[in-house]
């Protein structure tokens, strides 16, 4: 499983990234975290706002920092 956080880096997205780490941790699942930070990239997966989440090359949400339980819900589908 990828896990993408697409991002400049701001404190969202590092919460983001941490929240997902959780998410990962606590489901016990074996997963890339990649952060996506390169605009082109993020605007090729059809993003415009950050922090955003994407599984599989598939975006879950833009705009916000997911809580860790949000995170879980998207990874148990």
């Amino acid at each position: 499983m990828k896990i993408q956080i697409l991002g400049t880096g701001c404190p969202k997205c590092k919460q983001l990234a941490a929240n997902a780490e959780q998410a990962v941790a606590d489901l016990g699942l074996d997963a890339d975290i990649q952060k996506v930070t390169d605009l082109r990239e993020i605007a090729q997966l059809g993003v415009m706002m950050t922090p955003a989440l994407a599984i599989d090359g598939e975006v879950k949400a833009s705009g916000k920092a997911l809580s860790a339980d949000q995170i879980k819900q998207f990874l148990q589908q």
